[in-house]
């Protein structure tokens, strides 16, 4: 397993759609355990493949708390094959755009159907946290950013504030 450097707004690869992975081979498979690793370091809670620069449909995430057993997921190609009626709101973060926060409303439950680290595929009904994380990982293999969710103001404001904080970490 290896680090990976996640990319930061405004990388354009974060805006491009991913390519469908065909088979899921030992390159995958290392891919979703680099991607793991990377996302536990960073600390986060979800990864989606553009955000290393790996533009193919793959997904890690583990919603797990500090006090509970990690339970990590790893998904390729996965598609919302169903959503409820009813919404909610979180306040969501991403580790491409670091320490900025915003509400976003997404349907409250999803079904989701992909492929698992050995090829076989699989459904889940999720909902609460779990749900809005996955939606959020697939927004990004459609080129999707939480800000895409918010107004032309408060994403400019985000942005602005992504680019200053990352100028002072280079000149720092």
């Amino acid at each position: 397993m290896a680090l990976r450097e996640i990319l930061i707004v405004p990388d354009p690869r974060l805006k491009q759609e991913c390519e469908p992975v065909s088979e899921v081979n030992d390159e995958i498979r290392q891919i979703l355990d680099d991607m793991l690793e990377t996302m536990y370091d960073a600390p986060g809670i979800g990864l989606a493949g553009p955000q290393i620069g790996v533009m193919k449909r793959v997904i890690v995430l583990d919603v797990s708390d500090d006090k509970e057993k990690p339970a990590p997921m790893k998904m390729v190609n996965p598609e919302i094959i169903w959503e409820s009626e009813d919404f909610s709101v979180y306040q969501e973060g991403c580790l491409s755009i670091p320490d900025q926060y915003a509400d976003v409303e997404r349907p409250l439950e999803v079904g989701v159907r992909y492929l698992d680290e050995n090829g076989t595929e699989q459904e889940i009904e999720a909902d609460g946290l779990l749900a809005t994380c996955i939606q959020h990982e697939i927004d990004h293999l459609d080129g999707v950013l939480f800000t895409d969710y918010l107004s032309a103001l408060k994403r400019n404001m985000i942005l602005k504030k992504v680019m200053k904080l990352q100028k002072a970490k280079k000149s720092a």
